[in-house]
């Protein structure tokens, strides 16, 4: 059924209230649509500029939006640029409805490798976590209240498209983290800076959640207790600490190394 979008309606989705409020957002870029649709996420309309038509990669997509019945509406390049918030906007993106995730959807299969962030602040960082632990293989990310917006524009686009292929699930309450981790016989690495275990010294070949935590302040006290290990990665060099993202990057590969 056709729906229309009035253009204020549209516009309030850039602020992070009326997402949550309305549990939808705005697509931004030819790949992130590309990769909803393919995914099958709940996309209720692609929004394109006149300009954007000449592309046979946007036609293909406009192809395949209206196979699956979902809406197409012509934008003008103003709103288009009032929606985006990059500089010089692809002129293609969709409304999509939030999956909302819960912890059953991760825990639904007997999970062997996953990841939890905890109060990461920089869209670019949780952007780089989710599509770190997609490329590792694993099988869902878990975030606590207090870290950035999963649906702020900059977070789907640093994970180029693995958005779309792992669940990301927003968790209010540890204790239902903790009894999923029970009842899956999870343990839970916490990576912190100056602790004296080395991330290669424990056994990561059990199912595992790999934890990372806030840029400035690490990993909250709550998640500390629930740890099993907490460990650090061996730094030979001078650098006294290293970006998040790619802490749990290296804590995902050396799981893989001893895996393989």
């Amino acid at each position: 059924m056709k729906q229309d979008y009035p253009l204020k309606y549209l516009r309030r989705l850039t602020s992070h209230t009326w997402r949550k409020k309305e549990r939808k957002f705005i697509l931004e870029g030819t790949r992130a649509v590309e990769e909803a649709l393919a995914a099958d996420w709940p996309v209720e309309v692609v929004l394109y500029t006149r300009q954007t038509v000449a592309s046979e990669r946007v036609r293909h997509i406009l192809a395949k939006a209206k196979a699956r019945q979902v809406n197409r509406r012509e934008i003008s390049p103003v709103l288009c640029r009032r929606l985006a918030d990059t500089e010089t906007p692809s002129g293609i993106m969709a409304l999509v409805k939030r999956p909302d995730y819960q912890l059953k959807d991760i825990f639904r299969n007997q999970p062997s490798l996953l990841v939890l962030a905890d109060g990461i602040q920089d869209p670019g960082n949780l952007g780089t976590i989710i599509r770190s632990a997609d490329a590792a293989g694993a099988q869902g990310v878990i975030v606590t209240k207090g870290t950035v917006d999963l649906y702020n524009s900059k977070v789907i686009r640093a994970t180029m498209g693995s958005f779309f292929h792992l669940p990301v699930v927003m968790v209010d309450a540890l204790e239902e983290l903790r009894d999923f981790m029970a009842t899956f016989n999870l343990q839970l690495i916490a990576g912190q800076q100056k602790a004296p275990k080395l991330i290669n010294e424990v056994n990561l070949t059990l199912p595992t959640v790999l934890a990372v935590g806030n840029e400035a302040h690490g990993l909250s006290p709550e998640i500390l207790n629930l740890a099993q290990h907490t460990v650090s990665i061996p730094m030979p060099g001078k650098a006294e600490s290293l970006n998040a993202a790619i802490a749990v990057s290296i804590m995902l590969y050396e799981t893989i190394r001893q895996r393989l």
